[in-house]
This record gives structure tokens, sequence and C-alpha cells, in this order.
């Protein structure tokens, strides 16, 4: 039954995909929507009977299905394994991702392309799925290529337009940067261990005697990280996924809240075992983390695209979760996930919402006064940003407050930039709140006279999101984690840490919310008291401009990587080819030639061939004579 069950599971939203992709535009754009959104929410139900059964069995159900590679000692299966770590991301995947599939039926009902669009958001949940079960490293290699291919579909799904599908490009290629470097990491764990199944992996790493291996494992998990680099978008691997705004907002909301950017982190917490034995990597991880989420948090100050500040957000809480991470601390970066995935969510639909009712506008100079307009909207985004500036009592202020704890207690300087990169959160958070619903409306006289809240299939979602975002953070309360518990067997020495709170803690905990309502606070007296409105793009001078520019990354990464290989390229292209091919037909013309004459001496006369036959023969008994 469990192996028929998580067939279904995984294939509900891949018959979606089937029916929408053949089917759909016969069927009409609401049965398309309707029949995406069934799929992936068949999957989900599901995911909440294994949720269930897991309780049940806490060692978790391993399905095999058939025998996949066998080279020699070398053994792989196709499979599944169904534990606490698999269950917990399926539930948020499939929950947020059913969410996200109902508000599209409402946001895309006016693309002609509607059929495709669920299409391929179900294909996309499908991999997502075999990424998050996989039994080892090669089937969930498979569902990270799948998403990596997914998100070229979607982030260019308005391919006509010649910027979307740069973006989408660039996401593709950047991912395979990293992809490069995960697989280098499975091939070497395949070549030490003769195996890639997590169970397997786990007992060896767990019964020890892999000392004299250890330096090729500590290889193996730095490549592994850079694959979590290039999905999770940390740094070098990170300008994919502002341009991948570029696709439609349920899109932004599905890749870069829920899904596909947390591929990393449930990578590297499945393979805790392998990490927890490389603390230099580890290291890297932390710090780099920390870096990230700086970096974006800065960038995000200043920009104007609603979706871009969205984007840098997510990037910047990426960086905070692998801070946990490389800490260690892997169920306070997967509390992070969950959490963010409720508020990024919400705040991505929410963004979805303001730009559907301004028929496309998303810069937040050409907006203002929408909260009475929009009171769902405006509340619902005002609960996300509550959370993710870390306000108690809201879900983010308990998961972030954790990693903020956890990097004080190991590494002082790393919590200093976190809770700087915090502070900044809530800046530029409330900046967009601001921006958006407060003051006059700043947009054209006919987008006023159109202004209104979003239909019921918009704001459904929203309003659920916002009730998650504001109640979440009571899976993992202070000294009574609920989230703990469930994960003692993926983490086994949560069973034996000492969680309680003393006088460090709360002062701690007092210092990251008085630093995030300065955030807000300066964000108040600036684009309320002051009434200040960002200047246009050419008026942005200074520091300002070196931020708004994103620290001109992408025009270095041109300078350095793309136009010489263009440049390469365009050498190989019309000097290397041209040449080649010009010695070639050369050489055939050279040939053509020389047949040319020869045929000339073919007269038909006997008399000239006997004679041409006594000369030769004369010459070869005459050198057969000078020779003696």
């Amino acid at each position: 039954m469990n192996t028929n069950l998580a067939l279904v599971l995984l294939l509900a939203p891949f018959l979606g995909f089937l029916v929408n992709v053949f089917f759909g535009k016969n069927l009409g754009k609401t049965a398309s929507g309707v029949i995406g959104t069934a799929a992936v929410a068949v999957s989900f139900g599901i995911t909440f009977y294994f949720f269930g059964a897991i309780a049940a069995k806490p060692e978790g159900i391993q399905i095999q299905l058939f025998d996949w590679i066998q080279i020699s000692n070398f053994n792989v299966d196709f499979g599944f394994l169904l534990d606490q770590l698999s269950v917990l991301w399926l539930l948020f995947v499939t929950g947020i991702g059913s969410l996200i599939h109902l508000y599209s039926i409402s946001y895309m009902h006016d693309d002609e392309n509607m059929h495709k669009f669920f299409a391929y958001l179900n294909l996309f949940v499908f991999f997502m799925i075999a990424l998050v079960i996989g039994s080892n490293l090669l089937v969930m290699f498979i569902g990270w290529e799948g998403v990596g291919l997914c998100s070229y579909l979607l982030i260019g799904f308005w391919y006509k337009n010649q910027e979307f599908n740069d973006a989408a490009k660039k996401a593709f290629i950047m991912n395979r940067i990293g992809d490069l470097g995960l697989l280098v990491g499975i091939f070497i764990l395949g070549m030490l261990f003769d195996t890639l199944d997590f169970t397997e992996l786990k007992t060896i790493f767990i019964t020890g005697g892999i000392e004299d291996k250890l330096t090729m494992v500590s290889v193996a998990a730095f490549a592994l990280f850079i694959g979590a680099c290039g999905k999770s978008a940390q740094i070098p691997l990170y300008t994919w996924l502002p341009d991948a705004m570029a696709g439609p907002t349920p899109v932004s909301a599905l890749i870069h809240a829920a899904t596909m950017v947390t591929a990393g982190i449930f990578m590297i917490t499945r393979l805790n075992f392998l990490f927890d034995l490389t603390p230099y990597v580890q290291n890297i991880i932390a710090i780099i983390g920390a870096i990230t989420a700086l970096v974006a948090a800065t960038i995000g100050l200043v920009q104007n695209d609603i979706k871009k500040v969205l984007a840098y957000s997510t990037v910047s809480q990426l960086g905070l979760m692998f801070l946990a991470l490389g800490l260690g601390a892997y169920e306070v970066a997967v509390f992070h996930v969950i959490t963010h995935a409720f508020f990024k969510a919400c705040l991505f639909l929410g963004s979805g919402s303001v730009i559907h009712a301004l028929g496309g506008e998303q810069d937040m100079r050409n907006m203002g006064g929408l909260k009475n307009a929009m009171p769902i909207t405006f509340a619902t985004m005002l609960i996300a940003s509550l959370a993710i500036s870390g306000v108690p009592l809201f879900s983010g202020f308990f998961s972030k407050d954790e990693i903020l704890l956890v990097a004080f207690h190991n590494n002082i300087p790393l919590w200093v930039v976190g809770s700087v990169a915090s502070i900044m959160t809530a800046f530029y958070m409330f900046r967009l709140m601001f921006l958006t619903f407060f003051k006059e409306f700043r947009g054209t006289v006919e987008q006023k006279n159109h202004l209104h809240e979003s239909p019921l299939l918009i704001t459904l979602p929203l309003i659920i999101l916002a009730i998650l975002a504001t109640i979440g953070g009571v899976i993992s309360l202070p000294g009574n984690s609920w989230l703990n518990e469930y994960l003692t067997p993926i983490l086994p020495k949560l069973a034996s840490a000492d969680h309680h709170l003393g006088t460090t803690e709360y002062l701690l905990m007092a210092i990251a919310v008085v630093g995030g309502l300065i955030g807000i606070g300066l964000a108040y007296a600036k684009y309320i008291k002051q009434n200040f409105i960002p200047s246009n793009d050419a008026e942005i001078t200074g520091f300002s401009k070196v931020l708004y520019n994103k620290y001109y990354v992408d025009e270095i990464y041109d300078g350095i990587f793309v136009k010489p290989i263009n440049a390469l390229s365009v050498f190989l292209r019309d000097t290397i080819e041209t040449s080649l091919s010009a010695l070639v037909f050369g050489f055939g013309k050279i040939i053509n030639e020389i047949s040319y004459q020869g045929k000339k001496i073919q007269t038909g006369s006997i008399g000239l061939y006997l004679f041409a036959f006594v000369i030769g023969l004369c010459a070869i008994v005459s050198y057969l004579f000078l020779a003696q």
C-alpha cells in the first residue's frame, strides 16, 4: 500500500502535466487550472497519510521499486525514502504549492497559454517531490535537474520578451555551474563508498572507520556545497534569482519561497552526517551564508521594483539559513525554511495582487495609498512583513532568533553580520509597505480609477498564508520544540541537546527585537514622516547607485566570463573554423584539379598506354639494377 500511495504522491502532478499539455487548450482555462490544482492537492493529501505513518514508524519508510545500476560492487536502487525530513518538506511543498496553483487560476486567467502554465507548474512540483523523496543521491539528482529545467520554462514563460528569455537562460546556466559541483560530489562519494543510498551512507559514517578518507570526503562536501550555492542562490551563484522575477508572480512564489531555492538546504540537512565530519567546509558554509545575507540585504535597501525587493530578501534569508547550516544547527535552518515559506509566499502573492490591481505596474515609486483600496492584501502583507522582520509572536521572530542565538554561541562576528542583515530586512520590508500602501496614490488616473481588491481566489491563499505566518512559530517554541523532537531520528544529537533559556538568551532576544524595531522606525521616519520618494534611476548617485546596480556584480561577471567567452567563440567561429574549412576545402580542390589534369592522359590510345607501360617497366628494371 505504501508503494502505491508513494507512486500516486509522485505521479499525480505528472498526470496533471500530461493532461494539461495535451488536452488543456481544448478543456478551457478554468478546467486546466482546476486539474492542475487538484493534482497537487492529491499529493498534499497523501503527504498527510505519510505524516501519520511516520509518527507510528519513526525509522522511516523505505520503498525500493527496482534495481537501477549494478557495476561490480556499486549498486544503486530506484526507490523512495519517506522519513521525518522528506515528509516535512513535502508538507509545505505540496501545501503551499496547492495554494499557489489555486491563486494562479485567477491570476493567469487572461493568459492565452494558461494550460501550458499549469502544465509547467505541475511538472515542477513532480520533480520537486522526486528530489525530496529520493532514497539516494542519483534519484535526488533527477529531481534536482528537473526543477532546474522547469524553472527555465517558467521564468521564460512570457518568451516574447527578450529580457525574460535572457533571465531564464541565466538561471539555467548558473544552476548548471552549481550542478557540476553536485555531480563531482556524487561521483566522489560513489567512488569512496560504492553506494549513494542515504541510509547506507549514514550507517557507514556513523560506524566510523573512514579516517583515511576524510580528505576526499571534505572535497566531496565542498563540491556538494557548490551545488547548493547554485540552487539556493548563495555567493557567487546568486545573481540568477533576482533576475528570475521575470516570470509570472506565482512562479516567483513557488520557486523562490517554498521549493527550488530550499533544495540546497534540504540536501545539506539530508547529508548532515557527512558535513559534521568536515568542519572546514562547515566554516565556509557559515561565512558564505553570513556574507550573502548581508550583501543581499544592502542591495534590497534601494530597490524600487516590488518583486526585486522580495527577491533580494529571499537571497538574504537563504544566507541566514546557510549560516545556521554551517554552524551545525540543521534543525534551526529547517525551522526558518518552514516559516520563510509561509511569509515569503504570502509576500510574493501579495505583490502579485498589487501588480494585478495596477495593470502590471511593479515600480513602488508609482504606487502608494493602496491600503484602503486593497485592505485584505494590505493586512496579509503587513502580517508577513512583521513576521520576516522578527517582530515578537510572529513566526519569523522565533526562527530568526534561533539562528542569531546559535551564531552568538558559536561565532560572534557572524552574529554581528546576521544581526545587521536582520535590521536591514526590517527596514526594506517596511520601506516596501510604506511606499506601496501609505500616503497618496502616485500612479496614473486610469490606474486609480481601476483600483480594487483582488478576487477571492487570490485573497484566500493570502489569508491562509498570513495565518500560517502568524502562528507558524509554535512548531518550535523556545524550550518546547515539537520540530526538534520530530527531527530527532534524522538529527540524533537533538536528543541530548540542551535548549534552556538563560539570561544571555533573553538578552539576545531583546537585542534582536530592538534591532527589528529600529529598522521599522527608520523606515517610518524616512517614508512616512519625511514623505521621501526614491529618486528616478538617472538621479541616483553615490553609494546608493552602487547598491542600486547590485555592486555591479553582473557587469563584473560579464566582463570576466561572458565577454571573453563570447570573444573566444567568435574567434573560433570566424578564424579557426574558417581556416580549417578553407584547409579541408583546399585539399578537396587540389585533388579535384589533379584528377582533372590526370583525366587528360586517358586518351583511349592503346599505343600510348603500351608506351607508358614499357617506359615504366624500364624504369623499374633500371632501379633494381642500380640498387645492386
